[in-house]
C-alpha cells in the first residue's frame, strides 16, 4: 500500500559557504523546543568538529531534527564548501527538498550555483530564503532577482521560478514572507517547509530498501548506516542483507541490531521505522556509502549519485626527520595506515593508495582544503608524519591526449587590485571569461585556470589586494593540458646544522630573507627556516654564538633587533613547499624541510636533474 508520510517532511540547507545555514538551523532548533527555555546553547551548535568552530565551516553533513504542528522536519545540514561538494551530493538523496540559503548582501556565489544544480539535477523542490536581511548592507530586493537569474540560467523548469522566498536574519531568529512585516519568530519559513517541501512516499507493504548516504563511526558500535527508507518497515533484529547497483554479485547478509531516528541533536532507539523516515543503523559491520538494505529475500539495490572524482594528490609519509618520533603518539606507517583507511569509512571524495614504499601512501582529495582538513584532524589526534607539495590528477582521452582538471573562479576587488590579480592569474594560466560591476565598490572578475594554476596562489592573492580580495572556486571540468606554469619566485632559507637557534645567528640571517622561527626554536640540518627574496636556495647558521673576547665595546649589549617572523599555517606551508621540500606534522609544531637533507647529497641530486 503505498504512503504518504504527511507527518514527516525530509529536507536538506544547502548554501555557498558562510551564508548562515548552520545558524539558521540554530534558531529551528531554539525554536522548535529541542532545548529548555534556560539551556545555555552554544552558537552553531552543529558545528561540533573542533575545526569547524573555528574555522566557521562546516564539513561533515550533519543531521537533526525539529517539530512543528504535528510534523517531524528532518534537516540535514550540508558544508558549503566547495572541496567538500561530495557530502553534499549524497545527502541530497535522502531528502525531498531543499532550502537554499542566500546572503542578502552577497546574493548568489559559486558554490550557490554548484548546489542548486545539483538540486535541479535531481529534481528536489526548493524554499529560497535570503538571510542576513539585518545587515545594514543587505539588498534583498536585488537578491531575489539575481536568484531567478541564476535558476534561468541553470535551466530550472517553471516550478523553480514560482519557489516561496522567505526572508530571514537566522542570527536574530526570524523570518517573514513579506519584508514590510515585523516578525520575531521562524513560522513563516516553518510554514513554507510544510507547504512546498513534498511529505515523503512509498509503499509500506512492499521489501524493505534502505539507501545509504552517510556513514558514521563509533568505536564502541562500529559502523553506523545512515539513510532513508524508500519502501517497506525496518526491525530490530531482523535479518536483512546489504547490496549495491555498482557491484552486480556483492550481497552481504546482516542482522539490524539497532534503529535510531533524530529528534533535536540527539538519536533516538526505536523498535521500528517506516517508509519516508531517516534512519540510523547499527549492526551493519562493513557497509557503504552507497549501499542499501535490502529485506533478506528480495535484494534489490537502489541507484546512487555519481560522486566527483578527486582532482589533487599529497604523499603522506612516515616521519624521518631528525627530531621524529619526539612529539607524537601515532609514528609508525601501520599507525599511519590505519588511519588513512579508517577515514575512507566517512569521507566518500577521499581516496588512499599504497604506493611502493610501505612508509608512503598517496592520498587524492577535492582540493587542498579538504587535505589541509584532514591532517589538521590528525595532527590533533596525535599523528606525527610528513606530507608533500599537492600535485594534479591528469586524465587522457582515448587520443591519449592528457587533460588536466579546471577550476573556475570568482574573484571580488577593488579596482587598484584588478591589474596585478589579471597579471599573476595570466602567469598561472588562468583566462578571463567576464569583468563586472560587484557590489559594494567590488569588481567580479571570472577565470578558468588550471587546478595547479591555484596551488600556492592563496596566501599570494591576499597579499596583492592587502586582504581586501574575496576568493572563491568551483570544479569546472577537465580540458586539453594548458602547458607549464612558473613555480614559486622565493627560495629557502635553510638551516645548516642541528641545535637551538639564537638572536645573533637569526639576526645574520634576516639579511638573507624573511625567518620562520624565533630564537629558542631547535632546527637540523636541511630544515627550511625562512625563504629568500632572490629565488635561491641559501644555507644559514642559525645555531652561531657570538665570540666571547675581553673587550666590552660601546653599546656591544644592546639587543640585537630581529625582524617579526612569518609564522606558517598549515595551509601556508602548503602554498609554500618546491617539489623537493616536504611538511614535518607533528601535534605540537608544523615544520618545512628539505627532502634531501644532507647538503651534499642534495647538491649532486640537484645536478643530475
Amino acid at each position: 500500500m503505498k504512503v504518504t508520510r504527511d507527518d514527516i517532511r525530509n529536507i536538506a540547507i544547502i548554501a555557498h559557504v558562510d551564508h548562515g545555514k548552520t545558524t539558521l538551523v540554530d534558531s529551528l532548533l531554539k525554536q522548535s523546543g529541542v532545548f529548555r527555555e534556560n539551556q545555555v546553547v552554544e552558537e552553531r551548535v552543529m558545528d561540533s568538529n573542533d575545526i569547524e568552530r573555528e574555522r566557521g565551516i562546516t564539513i561533515l553533513a550533519k543531521n537533526t531534527a525539529v517539530h512543528y504542528n504535528g510534523v517531524k522536519i528532518n534537516i540535514v545540514d550540508t558544508p558549503g564548501h566547495a572541496d567538500f561538494g561530495g557530502e553534499v551530493e549524497r545527502v541530497l538523496k535522502m531528502v525531498d527538498g531543499v532550502i537554499l540559503i542566500v546572503d542578502a548582501f552577497e546574493g548568489p556565489m559559486p558554490q550557490t550555483r554548484f548546489v542548486l544544480k545539483k538540486a535541479i539535477e535531481l529534481d528536489l523542490p526548493a524554499v529560497i530564503c535570503i538571510n542576513k536581511i539585518d545587515r545594514p548592507e543587505a539588498r534583498p530586493g536585488e537578491v531575489v532577482d539575481e536568484v531567478l537569474d541564476l535558476l534561468i540560467e541553470l535551466g530550472a523548469s517553471e516550478e523553480y521560478l514560482d519557489s516561496p522566498c522567505v526572508f530571514a536574519s537566522a542570527k536574530e531568529g526570524y523570518a517573514t514572507f513579506d519584508l514590510k512585516d515585523s516578525k520575531s519568530d521562524m513560522q513563516d519559513l516553518f510554514q513554507a517547509i510544510i507547504k512546498h517541501i513534498p511529505a515523503p512516499e512509498g509503499d509500506v507493504d512492499e521489501p524493505l530498501q534502505v539507501l545509504i548516504s552517510t556513514i558514521d563511526y563509533n568505536d564502541y558500535i562500529g559502523r553506523i548506516g545512515i539513510g532513508k527508507i524508500e519502501r517497506g518497515k525496518i526491525r530490530v533484529n531482523q535479518e536483512a542483507v546489504i547490496v549495491n547497483k555498482e557491484k552486480a554479485d556483492y550481497q552481504k547478509k546482516v542482522k539490524i541490531t539497532n534503529i535510531f531516528e533524530f529528534e533535536g541533536l540527539k538519536r533516538i532507539p526505536v523498535e521500528e521505522s517506516s517508509v519516508g523516515s531517516i534512519i540510523a543503523v547499527t549492526g551493519v559491520e562493513g557497509i557503504q556509502i552507497g549501499d542499501t538494505i535490502c529485506h533478506a529475500e528480495y535484494p534489490e539495490p537502489l541507484s546512487f549519485v555519481q560522486i566527483s572524482e578527486p582532482t589533487i594528490a599529497m604523499t603522506f609519509s612516515v616521519n624521518d626527520s631528525p627530531f621524529a618520533g619526539r612529539e607524537g603518539k601515532y609514528v609508525t606507517s601501520r599507525q599511519l595506515r590505519n588511519r588513512l583507511f579508517k577515514e575512507l569509512q566517512t569521507d566518500v571524495s577521499l581516496r588512499v593508495e599504497e604506493t611502493d614504499s610501505t612508509d608512503a601512501f598517496k592520498v587524492s582529495g577535492r582540493g587542498e582544503l579538504h587535505l589541509s582538513v584532514l591532517i589538521e584532524n590528525m595532527r590533533r589526534e596525535g599523528y606525527e608524519f610528513q606530507v608533500s607539495k599537492p600535485v594534479v590528477l591528469y586524465k587522457y582521452d582515448q587520443d591519449g591526449r592528457k587533460l588536466e582538471p579546471i577550476e573556475r573562479v570568482y574573484i571580488d576587488v577593488t579596482e587598484e587590485y584588478i591589474g596585478v590579480v589579471i597579471e599573476k592569474l595570466g602567469r598561472r594560466k588562468g583566462e578571463l571569461i567576464s569583468m563586472s560591476e560587484s557590489k559594494g565598490g567590488y569588481v567580479r572578475l571570472i577565470f578558468t585556470i588550471p587546478a595547479r594554476g591555484l596551488i600556492g596562489y592563496g596566501q599570494e592573492f591576499m597579499t596583492d589586494t592587502k586582504g581586501n580580495g574575496i576568493l572563491n572556486s568551483v570544479f569546472d571540468g577537465y580540458e586539453s593540458y594548458k602547458g607549464d606554469i612558473p613555480t614559486r619566485k622565493e627560495g629557502s632559507l635553510i638551516s645548516f646544522e642541528t641545535g637551538e637557534a639564537t638572536t645573533y645567528g637569526l639576526h645574520q640571517a634576516q639579511e638573507r630573507g624573511v625567518l620562520f622561527i624565533t630564537p629558542g626554536t631547535e632546527v637540523y640540518g636541511g630544515m627550511v627556516i625562512g625563504s629568500n627574496p632572490k629565488g635561491l636556495d641559501i644555507e644559514v647558521n642559525v645555531c652561531r654564538r657570538k665570540h666571547q673576547t675581553n673587550i666590552r665595546a660601546a653599546g656591544s649589549d644592546d639587543a640585537l633587533k630581529l625582524s617579526p617572523p612569518r609564522k606558517m599555517t598549515l595551509e601556508e606551508a602548503i602554498d609554500f613547499i618546491e617539489e623537493d621540500e616536504l611538511i614535518e606534522i607533528t601535534p605540537e609544531n608544523i615544520r618545512i624541510r628539505k627532502k634531501i637533507l644532507d647538503s651534499n647529497k642534495r647538491y649532486k641530486a640537484k645536478k643530475h636533474n
